[in-house]
């Protein structure tokens, strides 16, 4: 299984913080945001790893060769960073995939490394991780479930009062799951020219289509999604907090 990384963006909402380095190098304490997500990769025995770039990427490769020397990281670069969205640096990633099966995170994500362990160890060939609890509103990717936790429905177009809860950005997904998205995403992309989609998109058409994707609850294990300066505030809490108590 392979860790897929997508770290394209320009992160305006962030800006001036990211007008000099992108969001995934942001500093919480001693740590970046990226170099967390490294580690709950490797301490989850995923040490396989595909990082999309794209806004400032030499700082990004630079910081994995520097920080973690010895880990097997391909990078696939999003020529188009500036102009598409995350649903198309996905597709690029097909190549660098090879068939196999991944974890697929979201760089702006701070969490708990057990979520990864709740997806690998949750019994689902196909699964998401989700929180409950917050208050949802139009913003947030909403998941919409059936009672054995399957997913009906998912994207910010799903009610409120519809929703299980909310997709924090960290996925497991089978090879054949991924070849179908892959599918999927290049006819929204190359035929509909429709660049700008968040891959859940993507998510919603495999279902359409037949696809089984299940969400698993997370619980009280701690993350929290950077896009704003507000957000950047409280993960530095979340990341205090993390240092050294989900530690093997």
């Amino acid at each position: 299984m392979k860790g897929v990384i997508l770290a394209a963006g320009v992160s305006s909402r962030l800006r001036p913080l990211t007008d000099l380095v992108p969001k995934c190098l942001l500093e919480l304490g001693d740590r970046t945001i990226l170099g967390m997500t490294l580690e709950n990769l490797i301490a989850n025995g995923i040490g396989d790893i595909v990082i999309v770039t794209g806004y400032r990427e030499d700082q990004i490769r630079s910081f994995v060769r520097t920080a973690f020397p010895a880990l097997d990281v391909e990078f696939v670069r999003n020529d188009r960073f500036e102009t598409t969205n995350n649903s198309y640096s996905l597709w690029l990633t097909e190549r660098a995939v090879g068939g196999e099966g991944v974890v697929l995170l979201d760089s702006d994500i701070v969490f708990d490394r057990r979520i990864i362990g709740l997806l690998t160890g949750a019994g689902h060939e196909n699964c998401l991780a989700m929180t409950r609890g917050k208050t949802l509103g139009d913003e947030e990717i909403k998941i919409q479930v059936a009672p054995g936790g399957e997913i009906r429905r998912i994207g910010k177009d799903v009610p409120p009062r519809d929703a299980a809860g909310e997709s924090i950005g960290i996925e497991m997904m089978s090879g054949e799951f991924l070849g179908g998205l892959y599918r999927i995403l290049e006819r929204m992309i190359t035929r509909e020219h429709n660049v700008n989609q968040f891959y859940e998109a993507g998510f919603q058409q495999a279902i359409v289509e037949g696809a089984v994707m299940s969400a698993v609850d997370v619980g009280e294990l701690q993350c929290i999604e950077i896009d704003t300066a507000e957000d950047l505030h409280a993960a530095r809490s979340v990341s205090a907090l993390l240092h050294g108590v989900s530690r093997p």
